[in-house]
């Protein structure tokens, strides 16, 4: 038995590693930046437009002494020169943050304007500033990401270390942002990269630190969001409670993201038949804000207060009623109309006030109405995102709460399985969706690359390599003599190399010897992907089926 080592590694990455990392180090320093002068931006922007005045004290919208006649108007204003800023700038800068940044990705490899760069955050500041019921973090992830691209695009690097650096920039934003770059580099793997490499992981993460250090000096260090209350809690309730609440807030999570889809299509239709420009609808959904804020005036701005309200638990009845209708029409009516800004803190309040609701109802304790507060907050992020390993360390990350995990991964795992089987995508790609893009979210090792070329090799050709066949486009391969495949190679390398060379067929050589062992085509890589097949079809019990092994591997 040849007990030589193979050439083949656990891990693909080559030493460029090395000059990735130490460029996304100064992505995450120029994002974390970013961040900062976005959260000065927005309160810049609150304090002008509700209290006239030159400030970057952080203030919210609710303790404006505006007239209530005035108030209305003011977050159509923001609308307005949103809509002008994108229809005349850029219209990238519309929507979420986070699916353009998908889009840029997938889409466009990895490039992105120079221009969103600029007026995404200048938007996103007017917006929220203006009264706009969204987070900032879905525009500082995109800005952070235009960043990492920009530097990627002009070091003029490839499609797949660009992607690795625009992921890079969104990530540390995210890590600035709310004090979080565990999860930040959580969220990259389950929602950006579309993949688990050292090559993209490793630079994800340390632009993530930087930013998040930087955090600490700039902004201050967390929690963002401190669970005040953490007494003791029996644990059996409390997970029995977490998976019933993670069921139901997986269920209205879908409802939020139907409602924001919903009023999106109400705008394509209604505006379409009367012939109103995109450019005017942020305006439209500025003034559905404003007579919300009429009546809930909380449900205005950012609302990190109301996060931190919730999470201390006890909190007013009128404020989790507000956050649950109002809040929630005001946010998916806004930007159904195609405004600027982010979903992750108005998810995060919603569900802590799903939470809370029930707890405050039974007239449980109040460091009980704080942990279902933060149950329902982590529930609402893993299902309406779907990214479960993001929610409970994120939740994690804002409170610090450690006794809250094993029932924080129960409510989030509950919601998350809801989500996945009733909604075809999540409330952030079903704008792809939309599009005509189908992305898929379940990533698992290639088949052809667990499977060795000698395992599934035939008998060497008798013809020319040069006459295996034709190419699916029609095209004869011509110099496929050339190219070979080395026996301890995986059948994923293989079919890499027959898709970039036009060859449909290729010799096996011994990687010592030089020796023509075999051959390799298409139906032998087949055959290699058929034994991911079987498993995943055929169900047995396994019981009497002793001594009927597997065969063994290289």
């Amino acid at each position: 038995m040849n007990s030589r080592p193979s050439a083949l590694r656990d891990f693909t990455v080559d030493r460029r590693v090395w000059l990735l990392t130490a460029v996304a180090a100064v992505i995450g320093i120029g994002a974390a930046a970013l961040a900062v002068l976005l959260l000065r931006a927005i309160a810049l922007a609150t304090n002008i437009f509700y209290y006239h005045r030159i400030s970057l004290a952080a203030v919210s919208p609710a303790g404006s002494s505006l007239s209530r006649w005035i108030l209305p108007f003011v977050p159509v204003v923001g609308g307005l020169i949103v809509g002008v800023m994108a229809r005349y700038g850029s219209d990238k800068i519309r929507g979420h943050g986070i699916p353009e940044a998908i889009e840029a990705i997938l889409l466009r490899g990895a490039r992105v304007d120079p221009k969103v760069a600029i007026l995404k955050p200048i938007s996103a500041a007017i917006s929220i500033g203006s009264g706009g019921p969204f987070g900032a973090e879905g525009p500082i992830i995109m800005t952070g990401g235009a960043f990492g691209s920009l530097i990627a695009q002009w070091l003029k690097l490839s499609d797949a270390e660009r992607t690795t650096l625009l992921v890079a920039g969104a990530a540390a934003g995210m890590a600035a942002t709310f004090a979080a770059p565990l999860a930040a580099i959580l969220l990259a793997v389950e929602l950006l990269l579309f993949e688990w490499r050292p090559r993209s992981l490793v630079p994800v993460a340390v632009a993530s630190g930087m930013a998040g250090a930087l955090r600490t000096t700039w902004l201050g260090t967390g929690p963002l969001f401190p669970l005040e209350s953490q007494a003791a809690f029996p644990l059996a309730p409390a997970m029995l409670a977490a998976v019933i609440l993670g069921l139901v807030i997986g269920l209205a999570s879908a409802g939020l993201s139907r409602l924001m889809y919903g009023f999106e299509d109400a705008f394509e239709h209604f505006c379409g038949r009367l012939r109103i420009h995109w450019m005017w609808w942020p305006a439209i959904g500025g003034l559905g804000v404003g007579l919300g804020g009429l009546f809930f005036a909380r449900g205005l701005g950012v609302g990190y207060d109301n996060i931190a309200e919730l999470l201390r638990g006890n909190a007013p009845m009128a404020l989790v009623l507000g956050l649950i209708v109002a809040k929630s029409l005001m946010w998916a009516f806004s930007l159904g109309s195609g405004t600027s800004g982010g979903v992750l803190a108005p998810l995060l309040m919603i569900g802590a006030s799903l939470g809370e609701l029930p707890a405050m109802l039974l007239h449980l304790p109040v460091e009980t109405q704080a942990l279902w507060a933060l149950l329902g907050m982590g529930a609402m992020l893993s299902g309406s995102l779907g990214v479960p390993l993001t929610a409970i360390l994120f939740s994690l990350e804002l409170t610090h709460a450690l006794p809250a995990l094993l029932p924080l991964v129960l409510a989030c795992t509950a919601s998350y399985v809801v989500t996945s089987l009733i909604m075809p995508r999540s409330i952030l790609t079903e704008k792809l969706g939309r599009r005509g893009f189908h992305l898929s979210r379940e990533y698992g090792v290639d088949p052809l690359e667990s499977v060795i070329v000698a395992e599934v090799m035939a008998e060497p050709m008798a013809q020319p390599m040069n006459e295996a066949g034709p190419h699916p486009s029609g095209e004869t391969p011509t110099s496929s003599s050339e190219i070979f495949a080395y026996s301890d190679e995986s059948c994923r390398t293989v079919a890499e190399q027959m898709a970039s060379s036009g060859t449909m067929a290729m010799l096996v050589r011994d990687r010592e010897t030089g020796a023509v062992l075999g051959k390799i085509a298409a139906p032998e890589l087949l055959s290699a992907r058929k034994r991911s097949v079987v498993p995943e079809s055929e169900r047995s019990s396994g019981f009497g089926k002793r001594g009927q092994e597997a065969p063994a591997r290289g």
